[in-house]
């Protein structure tokens, strides 16, 4: 072994071992905490149904629930790439989710936001390569956005007080 070895490893366990000592958890490690402690509202949609069975994997089905997450998408379909004869041979497919969350016990408004992320697709199979394609995509995106409000619900109850 080679000392130009020892030295980034001995790098890395002082970065280590200096995390450790100043209280460093990951976000997602807190995850566990929050299963079951929220009830979701979404869209009776294909994409809210999508986007609640997303947070439901993420944060665990409703069981007692302190908080209601109530989300609503959109996601317009626009051309990409446009060929010189005018035809679309690809789409993005830009979602939107706002979210609004409350305490269930009072119905107070603890926080709201807002999500954005995008995806594409191919538009040159059939029509029905094409709208496969699009169910696909939609189903990536519902997914992208709940993973994002996740990341936010857990920021919010690691700031919470307890």
């Amino acid at each position: 072994m080679s000392s130009s070895s020892i030295i980034p490893r001995r790098a890395a366990l002082l970065g280590l071992f200096a995390l450790a000592g100043c209280g460093f958890a990951p976000v997602h490690g807190g995850a566990s905490a929050a299963r079951g402690r929220f009830d979701f509202d979404t869209s009776d949609t294909v994409a809210g149904f999508r986007m609640r069975a997303q947070l439901e994997r993420r944060l665990g089905a409703p069981q007692a629930p302190q908080y209601l997450l109530e989300v609503r998408q959109t996601a317009p379909r626009r051309p990409a790439a446009i060929r010189s004869s005018g035809v679309t041979v690809r789409y993005n497919l830009i979602g939107t989710a706002t979210w609004r969350l409350r305490d269930v016990a009072s119905g107070r408004v603890i926080d709201t936001g807002e999500v954005e992320g995008f995806t594409s697709y191919s538009g040159t199979g059939s029509t029905v390569a094409t709208q496969s394609a699009e169910t696909d995509a939609a189903a990536r995106l519902s997914v992208t956005l709940a993973d994002m409000i996740v990341t936010r619900m857990l920021v919010l109850l690691q700031d919470a007080p307890s």
